[in-house]
């Protein structure tokens, strides 16, 4: 299959029935001089397509090495990842970046935004290096932006947005190519409580509205209970996998705020209620 935004690089086709993300005794070891760090233990564990999990666990537990691998970022030392059903584990460094264009996007606590060009030039970027023509990129990126709920501010420069605002053209930028995965690690870090579930309505909305799958690496347990499942990391290894009971619901949350205190409106608004 064959994407527009991909500019002519065909699209492996997924393999039918095969979860999203597969991994299976999954090992990372890094050498640091004659030390070896072992930060990853043989994680074993699957995602659905259309699936929400988070994942969670303290510095040094190994959930940036698996976002990461998962990322095709890195590899791994051990074990196999198979991205719909295809197993990637040791494809060239090449594979790995067209896989990264082509299925998966990314969101940063940061925003890694260019402070000098405006949230359409952002959101266009991976366009650009992609060599997609400028009307198909114009067309794309305001369509991404209003999906984030930006129209309108599509020349603003970073400065001029708040920090939820450029969170939503990073989250804008990590759509531009249609990815089947989103990869997002602490994007609500740098926010504030009300603004942190803004951006967690637009994950949950994009879940099920496109069922994009969605990977989160978060410390905060009230933000990981917007997600189907928690994940959490110790060591190196799954700790404990569980679904999340009584689901935060942000499409809820948000028209209760206003003076509202926030984690009474997270309480009293679950998925259950």
């Amino acid at each position: 299959m064959q994407d527009p935004a991909h500019h002519g690089v065909v699209v492996e086709p997924s393999v039918p029935g095969s979860p999203a993300i597969e991994v299976r005794d999954l090992h990372k070891t890094y050498k640091l001089g004659e030390i070896q760090v072992h930060a990853l233990r043989g994680i074993s564990l699957a995602v659905e397509a259309g699936e929400f999990v988070a994942i969670m666990g303290m510095s040094g537990s190994g959930k940036s090495t698996f976002m990461n691998l998962i990322g095709c970022l890195d590899r791994p030392t051990r074990g196999t990842y198979c991205l719909d059903g295809r197993d990637i584990s040791r494809v060239s460094k090449r594979d790995r970046s067209r896989i990264r264009n082509q299925k998966i996007g990314f969101v940063f606590q940061g925003f890694n935004l260019l402070p000098r060009t405006s949230a359409l030039e952002n959101a266009e970027l991976p366009l650009l290096y992609a060599g997609v023509g400028r009307k198909q990129r114009i067309e794309r990126a305001s369509e991404v932006l209003r999906a984030v709920g930006l129209a309108g501010r599509e020349r603003h420069h970073p400065s001029q947005l708040s920090g939820g605002q450029q969170q939503r053209v990073a989250i804008a930028r990590a759509l531009i190519n249609n990815p089947s995965i989103l990869l997002a690690d602490e994007p609500t870090g740098n926010l504030d409580s009300r603004t942190s579930i803004e951006i967690m309505e637009i994950f949950q909305r994009l879940n099920q509205e496109r069922r994009l799958t969605i990977l989160l690496v978060t410390h905060e347990e009230d933000i990981a209970r917007y997600a189907h499942r928690m994940v959490m990391f110790r060591d190196g290894r799954v700790q404990r996998d569980t679904p999340v009971a009584d689901r935060s619901l942000a499409a809820r949350i948000l028209p209760t705020l206003g003076a509202a205190d926030v984690e009474a409106a997270e309480e009293e608004n679950h998925e259950g209620a």
